[in-house]
């Protein structure tokens, strides 16, 4: 009876042994793409409504910065532009009337000489009537001359006003991605200026494992392929289904935290593998990669 219990504990052991005897394919930690959403314009934010563990959706105005000023500047700018607009129109009336006298003079410059031909009237009518055509291009011409600048003021103002348009549409806080808000920088009533971090934002609803794996287990992996993910638990390890997307091209000397199958090769090939994220799985949390 003795014997048998002997037996017993020696496999029990042997099999404690061998199933803690191994290892996993790869080790490393997730991580995701965090995006910094900084401000792109000066002043007072009137609003910031986020918060920290929000799901924003792509394309969603979260916040503003206050505008007046550009309002201001911008109903300045109208204003010049009607005054310049009044401007242009005064001149192109000038031209319409002068338009109109010319072509009346060139009616008249016709019967003047229908009459010349038929010796009904003289050189000097002819000559007369010519020269008030003459004259009247002129002026044309002269007052076209006048408009072109006011043409040019113009165009100046309206790419003004579209600075101006630019800089409002900059002053409102819009989410660039889906994603859950990590951090949060400043609050409503806060003064902020340009280029200045407001929050951080990434989408953990796909994570992405890097991993190391030696050169003797590349021949095992490929991009596409389905691996087991697995993270610590309270009783036992928490297994998730993985992708590979990505396998370094090139070598690299093995980092200090990572521990690979074979610890005796210096060189590793990095990996990430893409997992579904169930809510369980944080950025920087380590986890294991098995191939089988």
């Amino acid at each position: 009876m003795k014997n048998i219990s002997l037996i017993i504990a020696l496999a029990i052991g042997l099999f404690s042994c061998s199933k803690n005897s191994e290892k996993a394919d790869g080790y490393g930690n997730f991580e995701a793409t965090e995006v910094t959403v900084s401000a792109e314009a000066n002043g007072k934010i009137e609003f910031l409504d986020i918060q920290e563990g929000d799901l924003v959706e792509p394309k969603k105005q979260v916040g503003l910065i206050d505008t007046i000023q550009l309002y201001l500047t911008k109903q300045q700018l109208l204003a010049s532009k009607n005054t310049v607009s009044s401007k242009s129109a005064n001149v192109l009336s000038q031209k319409s009337v002068l338009l109109q006298q010319l072509k009346t003079v060139k009616l008249e410059k016709e019967r003047i000489r229908g009459m010349y031909d038929e010796n009904a009237a003289t050189k000097r009518q002819v000559d007369e009537i010519d020269g008030k055509v003459t004259v009247i291009e002129a002026q044309v011409n002269a007052v076209g001359t006048q408009n072109a600048p006011i043409i040019s003021d113009l165009k100046s103002i309206d790419v003004q006003i579209e600075k101006i348009n630019d800089q409002i549409q900059k002053s409102k806080i819009v989410n660039p991605i889906q994603g859950t808000i990590l951090s949060k920088y400043a609050e409503s009533g806060e003064v902020t200026a340009f280029g200045k971090p407001l929050y951080k934002i990434a989408n953990i609803s796909d994570m992405t494992l890097r991993i190391f794996v030696s050169e003797t287990q590349l021949p095992q992996i490929k991009i596409g392929q389905e691996v087991a993910i697995k993270i610590d638990a309270v009783n036992e390890m928490k297994s998730f289904k993985g992708t590979i997307s990505w396998i370094a091209s090139q070598a690299e000397f093995t980092p200090k935290i990572i521990q690979t199958k074979e610890e005796r090769i210096n060189l590793v090939y990095a990996v990430k593998v893409k997992v579904k994220n169930d809510g369980s799985l944080k950025i920087g949390m380590p986890a294991e990669m098995w191939i089988k």
